[in-house]
């Protein structure tokens, strides 16, 4: 059951992906001082014509299982719901309830 959010999701960062080393070599020479103006605001029209999906600040983190935007741990990629549910089911090892 994933969302179409989720579907969007995979193409930005697989744009991102793509995009990523052309953007930052871009950047570099766009935030160069050493270089001259022309140069550098060609590479920043360069920049412009990037697809906007292709941008880092565009990625979501989302639960690879429901899809849900909010409340996901980084290093599972699972919301803080799916991870009490697994937990209680014992398939994510080394977790457990606490109790004192």
């Amino acid at each position: 059951m994933i969302s179409h959010f989720s579907i969007k999701d995979k193409k930005r960062r697989f744009l991102y992906l793509k995009y990523e080393w052309k953007r930052l070599q871009l950047k570099a020479i766009a935030e160069n001082m050493l270089l001259p103006m022309d140069i550098r605001f060609k590479a920043r029209l360069e920049i412009n014509e990037l697809p906007k999906d292709s941008s880092k600040v565009r990625i979501r983190n989302r639960c690879i299982i429901t899809g849900r935007p909010r409340g996901v741990h980084k290093y599972w990629r699972l919301s803080r719901i799916k991870i009490r549910e697994l937990m209680a089911q014992n398939k994510i090892p080394g977790l457990r309830k606490s109790s004192w």
